[in-house]
């Protein structure tokens, strides 16, 4: 916080808690008469002062909010006298938690990928880092959606082995599917996604797929394979069974094609440790297994 912000919020807390006490006090004073003049349906509006125990309990109030920022963080850029932060609080939450599973994850760490699949306490812990990690994108039943793979089926883009799924979580993965629609125009566009539906045994125009298929072995053939089996290290997807990361239907292949994908898949090695790395891609091994 700049220091104009700074003391414009100190000098606004201190202010306002002068004020409220001085409109407690200030209408504490009575006229000495019985009522205050206001009368409305027959009923006179006595005047009282405040009771003394709701004054009493305004000003207990106004002492603990002070004695609060005094301890805690509240006013600018003071800390408090305890330097607390909810910040603090979580890293030294996390450090001990770290502390406390470092012997279980270093444990685990040792396990092969066959290993982790079948050990009951590595799929536990696996399947909390998943949810903790990964289930924003993949889903907590690691079933995917639009744009997420699906990570319990037998459909790999970059390989199903252990150490491949372990090589994407710690390093990432990154869609290099280039735009085509400059170079192919809109009717080359819809004619490489009818041969590509083709490949799938997918409904098509015979027609606009025989036009696509010279497109498709001029710009495609090169990651996807002259029958469209794909590359895993490439990271090119199979475009001949029934997984469709994007969707199969004519118009979602053409968008692929005329404007390419760029998903990227974050690295994990920094957020959360090779241990961990080790551990989660265990468990997502386990899942296409089962």
């Amino acid at each position: 916080m700049s220091s104009i912000w700074h003391w414009f919020v100190l000098i606004g807390t201190v202010v306002s808690l002068i004020g409220v006490m001085w409109l407690l006090f200030a209408n504490r004073s009575v006229s000495g008469e019985q009522t205050t003049g206001h009368e409305w349906d027959g009923i006179q509006e006595l005047d009282n002062p405040l009771p003394m125990w709701w004054v009493m309990g305004f000003v207990v109030s106004v002492i603990f909010s002070v004695i609060y920022l005094v301890i805690f963080p509240g006013v600018g850029n003071f800390a408090g006298v305890t330097n607390w932060s909810s910040a603090g609080e979580h890293d030294g939450e996390a450090l001990a938690a770290e502390k406390k599973f470092a012997p279980v994850y270093a444990r685990l760490a040792d396990m092969s990928g066959d290993e982790l699949a079948a050990d009951k306490q590595a799929k536990q812990v696996g399947r909390r880092l998943f949810l903790n990690n990964c289930a924003t994108c993949h889903g907590s039943t690691a079933k995917g959606s639009v744009g997420f793979p699906d990570l319990t089926d037998d459909e790999w883009i970059w390989g199903s082995s252990f150490d491949a799924i372990q090589a994407s979580v710690l390093n990432g993965r990154s869609a290099q599917m280039p735009a085509w629609g400059a170079m192919l125009g809109n009717e080359g566009v819809t004619a490489v996604a009818n041969r590509v539906r083709q490949m799938a045994g997918l409904e098509h125009d015979a027609e606009l797929a025989k036009a696509g298929e010279t497109h498709y072995n001029t710009i495609c053939v090169a990651c996807h394979g002259p029958e469209g089996k794909g590359n895993a290290l490439l990271g090119a997807p199979d475009l001949t069974n029934d997984r469709w990361l994007y969707g199969n239907s004519l118009e979602a292949i053409a968008e692929t094609v005329r404007n390419g994908r760029n998903g990227v898949m974050p690295a994990h090695a920094q957020l959360i440790g090779q241990d961990k790395v080790h551990i989660v891609a265990g468990y997502v091994y386990g899942l296409s297994k089962e």
